[in-house]
């Protein structure tokens, strides 16, 4: 049924007027919804309500706020305008679309198309004209300063006729410091910051240089910008991270530290030759969301008890593993907070400095000035240290110094990269480590991964399916005797969980930040005995299940049932193992 139709229905209009209507939806080729408005026969509100009714869809009233960049490019903004729809919210692989039209079939078979080419399902929701406006206005609202400032520079290369490649090294310098340059190159960062990401991937193409962003462990292109301002864009980062204009073949690596809004923000840069031209990867290292407490990371119970009792001991080996991007550094850091005192000298070896902490002596290797991991491990034995950290250990020679220096009194962090904390034990043996050394050396070893945090403001209860409650029992079933009476208490059929929604919080993402599941394995006599006689994965698992170690997949159960992780992102991360 027509929107005049179901006002006619309603009596809000009579037969003479409806015909009106008709005849002017014919002969100008109106919307019946543009006429209704325009003639003010009722509201905006009040006439959405009706259609909504009329077409059984439920009606979203959104702020352009509530709603992520991502989600609102989904739809390329051309197509948004020509079928008046967008991206309005986002829930798990499912993307919430807002509809003006939602009857048109040219516009549903649009969706359909773009949903089979991106791989996204969709829910529909009818939206008003108004808010349709508001996100479209909004999609611009971070292209807006980039557009102003490209705008200038355009004029800039028009007036000077500067070529597509500018010719020299002298010429790529002097555009980059050209203020529209600066700017676009300031907005990025800046957007950056505020939207929390942690990196900024800038990519050359054939005609466009893409820019993405990686929130919450994931890339979103987010800004397409001409290909010719890719060499000065590539050169002013260049220029702030004080590396080498005119080489472009082979990587470099820098940092720089800028302002950002109140806050002093360290941007690190590593520039990566391409056969399109360099890409740039710029990590973000903001201290406000890099550096977290002991209890911001995710340990609880057993795993936090273990960790605190370790690493007040005077001396020995703490390590994390886990691939790249699994917060070691981050746990790391936040145990050197613990231990920073004014009594004692923590020296750091890392590759590169991540965060700054006053009060630590904090240096960066350089392996070609060779004054790599080993190097600087023999010099910070003669800087009288109390605690040491160490990057990671990345071979036999820089193993053996780790070893020694926990051997000799000092307390010793580093990271290796194995897949749980029981390969912590053949993978130091692996490198050269004899297995006497092991047991009075090595004190705790954690592996971890992480996981997005739900949104404590828009969370929602659910029903477990049944083999979730499956899943999660036979887990628990296996865990510690009194670990496990704890959580078989939060077990209760029908078993309720938490799902991601999403609000203006967490930018409709239905999370905030990202925490870590681990498990950590303790040096005790039973353990050091089987790593003197038969050191085998089954013989370790077994004493690590009896001193009462918990697996990451049981970690993130208790987390899931604790309500501050979704299973999926639990099952996610379980899978990487």
């Amino acid at each position: 049924m027509g929107v005049i139709k179901k006002i006619l229905e309603k009596k809000i209009i009579d037969k003479n007027q409806a015909a009106s209507l008709e005849f002017e939806v014919k002969t100008l080729g109106k919307k019946e919804e543009d006429l209704i408005l325009e003639k003010g026969i009722l509201s905006e509100d009040e006439l959405f309500k009706l259609k909504s009714e009329d077409l059984k869809i439920p009606l979203r009233d959104v702020a352009p706020e509530e709603v992520p960049l991502r989600v609102l490019e989904k739809i390329p903004e051309e197509t948004a305008k020509h079928y008046k729809m967008i991206g309005v919210g986002e829930k798990g692989d499912v993307l919430e679309i807002g509809m003006i039209y939602p009857e048109d079939l040219a516009a549903r078979e649009a969706l359909n198309f773009l949903s089979r080419q991106q791989k996204f399902n969709v829910k529909i929701f009818l939206i008003k004209p108004t808010t349709f406006e508001h996100l479209l206005r909004q999609i611009r609202t971070f292209r807006k300063e980039v557009s102003v400032a490209l705008s200038e520079l355009e004029k800039e290369i028009a007036t000077e006729k500067i070529e597509e490649k500018p010719r020299t090294a002298e010429e790529i310098a002097r555009l980059a410091e050209e203020a529209p340059i600066s700017k676009v190159v300031a907005v990025m960062l800046r957007h950056a910051v505020d939207g929390r990401a942690s990196d900024i991937h800038i990519e050359p193409g054939k005609e466009k240089m893409r820019v993405r962003f990686r929130s919450l462990g994931e890339l979103h292109s987010s800004l397409l910008l001409p290909m010719r301002i890719h060499p000065a864009i590539i050169a002013r980062i260049k220029i702030l991270a004080n590396l080498k204009l005119d080489e472009s073949r082979v990587p470099q690596d820098g940092r720089f530290s800028t302002k950002i809004g109140d806050r002093d923000i360290d941007f690190r840069v590593s520039t990566f030759p391409t056969t399109l031209g360099e890409k740039v990867a710029i990590r973000v290292l903001d201290p406000r969301v890099g550096l977290k407490k002991f209890e911001e990371l995710g340990l609880i119970g057993r795993n936090y008890e273990v960790i605190k009792r370790e690493t007040k001991r005077p001396w020995g080996l703490v390590l994390a593993t886990g691939p790249t991007g699994s917060g070691k550094t981050t746990t790391l850091y936040a145990v050197l907070q613990i231990l920073n005192r004014e009594g004692v000298n923590i020296v750091t070896l890392e590759d590169p400095v991540e965060y700054f902490i006053e009060g630590i002596n904090q240096s960066q290797i350089r392996p070609e000035l060779n004054y790599d991991f080993a190097t600087g491990l023999r010099s910070i034995l003669r800087q009288d240290p109390d605690i040491i950290m160490v990057g990671e250990i990345r071979d036999e020679e820089s193993a053996g110094l780790v070893i020694h220096a926990a051997l000799t009194g000092h307390i010793v962090l580093s990271t290796l990269h194995t897949t749980n904390a029981i390969g912590v034990i053949p993978r130091l043996i692996d490198m050269g480590v004899k297995p006497y050394l092991i047991p009075p050396t090595l004190r705790v070893a954690l592996a971890q991964r992480l996981i997005r945090r739900l949104c404590d403001d828009c969370k929602k209860k659910v029903k477990a399916k049944k083999e979730i409650f499956d899943l999660i029992s036979k887990e628990v079933e296996g865990m510690p005797g009194n670990l496990k009476k704890e959580v078989e208490s939060k077990i209760k059929k029908p078993l309720y969980i938490y799902e991601s929604v999403g609000c203006p919080k967490c930018n409709k993402t239905g999370f905030s930040g990202r925490i870590a599941v681990f498990e950590v394995l303790a040096m005790t006599d039973e353990l050091a005995d089987l790593i003197l006689k038969e050191p085998t994965e089954l013989k370790l698992r077994e004493e690590a299940k009896r001193q009462g170690m918990i697996t990451m997949l049981q970690d993130g159960i208790i987390k899931v049932l604790d309500g501050i992780a979704t299973m999926e992102e639990v099952l996610r991360v379980a899978e990487e193992k």
